[in-house]
């Protein structure tokens, strides 16, 4: 054996016994995990939440702070969901509704905010992830809300006009598009199906290298590429995750016409997430129809120094030409600034409603 190959053997040796220390501490927490359930269930509260948004995000921010490398502070936050996913599961399992079928990017979301260890169910429809949620069939629900480059998803706002449901928290979620198929090559496509937003996404690569190909939109990218499988002419615009579980080629990759092309999801519950430290607030607000009453309306945000981040303008469905407004801001409901300006806000609003305050996406 040659010097290289015992130092080699050396480096294998201490892997060994690191991943042993490993095995050693992540079974520790998870016993921990156990407890914590235990002291819950114990403490005899009417109405018992394992699940706390602002203290896994806390956890995956103190962790991205401490992270030294050589791993990226996003692959080690990554890790600590799962494993913090696990460790929930021990305490009991989460049920999480997404718009499926299986393959679609919000299932994507609902795997990068919750990990792996949650029970998941396939949805047809947003509307239908709401149900499920409100009547208690699942815990919480991930929908999206907008996108980067195609703007805002009407239909999930239009549902909190009416719905109950809070908002606990936010996904961020890179969307990478690919042309999948069982066909060899793109010029064989005859039919391209994929959702009507990623159509818009991937507008112009469409336009230079399938303008022969029909697009039909399709409820979801996951049943474009179920179709695109069953089909002999057809390809699907979708995520690697649908290549995969449909058996389809990758023929082109990351076809979308914006390279930093994003979607937000908002995940939806019936608890109210406290305060993690990095927070938003999200509202849905009215003013009277007369000049000058948006100013009104918005300026109790100015004068307490609240910063705004989005702002979408949707019919109230009320009256004729009478218009709600969706609003972000920085801050949770309990800070003190953020806290007085909503009081006035609620004053000058003909509606106001809190839908909630919620970690800012960590990951």
């Amino acid at each position: 054996m040659t010097t290289g190959d015992g130092g080699l053997d050396a480096v294998r040796q201490r892997i060994d016994a690191i991943d042993l220390e490993l095995l050693r501490l992540i079974s520790d927490r998870a016993r921990c995990a156990q407890q914590v359930a235990q002291l819950k269930t114990e403490a005899g509260a009417a109405q018992v939440q394992f699940y706390r948004p602002e203290r896994e995000a806390a956890v995956l921010r103190r962790i991205k702070a401490a992270n030294t490398g050589p791993l990226s502070d996003e692959e080690m936050a990554r890790l600590f969901r799962e494993i913090m996913s696990a460790c929930l599961a021990l305490e009991r399992p989460l049920n999480v509704a997404f718009l499926g079928p299986e393959g679609t990017f919000t299932q994507a979301a609902t795997i990068k905010h919750f990990g792996h260890s949650v029970v998941t169910r396939t949805m047809a429809t947003i509307s239908d992830i709401f149900r499920e949620v409100e009547a208690g069939a699942c815990d919480f629900g991930v929908v999206p809300v907008e996108n980067s480059t195609e703007g805002v998803i009407s239909h999930t706002l239009d549902l909190f006009m009416t719905s109950p449901l809070r908002i606990t928290g936010e996904v961020c979620l890179r969307v990478q598009h690919h042309l999948l198929s069982r066909l060899p090559a793109p010029a064989e496509i005859r039919v391209l199906y994929s959702h009507q937003q990623s159509l818009a996404q991937c507008r112009g690569w469409l336009d230079r290298h399938l303008p022969h190909a029909e697009r039909v939109a399709v409820a979801s990218n996951a049943e474009a590429a179920r179709r695109a499988a069953h089909e002999s002419n057809a390809a699907a615009i979708a995520g690697i995750q649908a290549a995969e579980i449909y058996a389809l080629k990758i023929l082109a990759e990351r076809i979308e016409d914006e390279p930093g092309n994003t979607t937000r999801f908002l995940v939806i519950g019936n608890q109210d997430a406290p305060a993690s430290g990095q927070d938003k607030t999200s509202l849905l607000l009215s003013c009277r129809n007369q000049a000058g009453a948006l100013h009104q309306l918005l300026a109790p945000l100015a004068a307490h120094s609240i910063s705004m981040t989005r702002i979408e303008s949707r019919p109230s469905r009320r009256d004729i030409w009478d218009y709600v407004f969706f609003i972000d801001v920085v801050g949770h409901r309990e800070d003190s600034a953020l806290n007085s300006a909503l009081a006035h806000l609620e004053q000058a609003s003909s509606l106001f409603k809190i839908l909630g305050s919620y970690p800012v996406a960590v990951l």
